[in-house]
């Protein structure tokens, strides 16, 4: 009976094992065939900055992570309120601003529209506010634009796209303030916006693996003596450049289909000379603002003070008319 009751505990701990295992390799499978053989399939930026620092996508230098992968510099902007109140909803609005006749190189090759994507940094506290607090008006400035927090304890930060830059140069975040009444880790006063937006898709992907949407450079000094074109078994085509150096055996440069290619056989190149043209119409920007969440109560006394002072000056017009009356008298007395 012992034998029986132990063989059949060592039969469900092994089918465990066994599951686990295909859980385990069934992962494996999907980030190596999502993520490294195909990365280009996977251009789901701000996501990549989202899985690649969880932390925070800000780095102590200022700079934000889309940077890394985004390498032209282009411009970028948000605009939010000067001040505040608490429990109120307000506009932050991030235009994305780029030539829309530019199309950028596709995953295939091809020639397609530009997206954009953003990732903005709100203060502590601060979050998208819930559909029921927007006001039908807002509601339509917003439309249809997805937000994503950055992760469950981090609503604060807010994540957009990829979406088509062609409809949204300009996306409306409604932004609910908090409270410190009813949440004591929140204080009044000056507070700083991290804005990151990028339009088109990256020159690098989180892996260090060059997409084809940048330029490729020689590897080796020599000549060019063979360029060859090959297409894999999933029906992508690439361009392989042999480079024969003076000495040595022959270096193959692997150019995938989308930049143009700036060479041609017999040429000779250098290490680090340009093989393909610069096909990225894209590019990265930032912008930093700052927002001041105001106490009503200051704003009360603050105007109280105004009348106040207004009111002296009345008075003190009024007294030296007085007394220019009483002077102007006694002079003609």
């Amino acid at each position: 009976m012992r034998n029986v009751f132990l063989r059949a505990r060592l039969t469900r701990t092994a089918r465990a094992i066994v599951k686990t295992l295909l859980i385990a390799i069934a992962t494996v499978t999907f980030y190596f065939t999502s993520d490294l053989a195909l990365p280009q399939s996977a251009a789901a930026y701000p996501f990549w900055a989202q899985q690649t620092y969880p932390e925070t996508p800000r780095e102590p230098t200022g700079r934000i992570v889309c940077a890394n992968c985004h390498l032209a510099a282009k411009p970028a902007e948000v605009e939010v309120p000067q001040s505040v109140l608490p429990d109120t909803v307000f506009k932050a609005v991030v235009k994305i601003p780029y030539d829309l006749s530019a199309q950028q190189v596709g995953a295939d090759g091809s020639k397609v529209g530009l997206n954009v994507g953003a990732v903005l940094m709100l203060p502590e506290g601060f979050k998208i506010a819930p559909e029921d607090r927007l006001s039908e008006e807002l509601k339509k400035e917003v439309g249809d634009t997805y937000f994503l927090p950055y992760s469950e304890d981090k609503e604060n930060i807010v994540l957009v796209g990829p979406i088509p830059g062609e409809q949204y140069q300009e996306i409306i975040f409604p932004v609910l303030s908090p409270n410190p009444a009813t949440d004591k880790n929140i204080h009044f006063g000056k507070y700083s916006v991290h804005l990151g937006a990028n339009r088109g898709r990256g020159q690098v992907y989180p892996t260090g693996e060059k997409s084809n949407n940048t330029v490729y450079n020689a590897s080796a000094t020599g000549t060019i003596s063979k360029i060859a074109k090959e297409e894999d078994g999933e029906g992508n085509v690439k361009y392989l450049v042999n480079i024969q150096p003076e000495s040595g055996d022959v270096v193959v440069d692997t150019i995938p289909l989308g930049p143009e290619l700036l060479v041609s056989e017999g040429q000779a190149v250098k290490t680090g000379e340009a093989l393909t043209s610069n096909p990225n119409v894209g590019g990265f920007g930032q912008q930093d603002a700052e927002i001041v969440l105001q106490d009503a109560s200051r704003v009360q006394w603050m105007i109280a003070f105004i009348a106040l002072v207004m009111l002296a000056q009345v008075m003190l017009v009024l007294k030296k008319k007085q007394v220019e009356k009483v002077q102007a008298a006694e002079m003609n007395f």
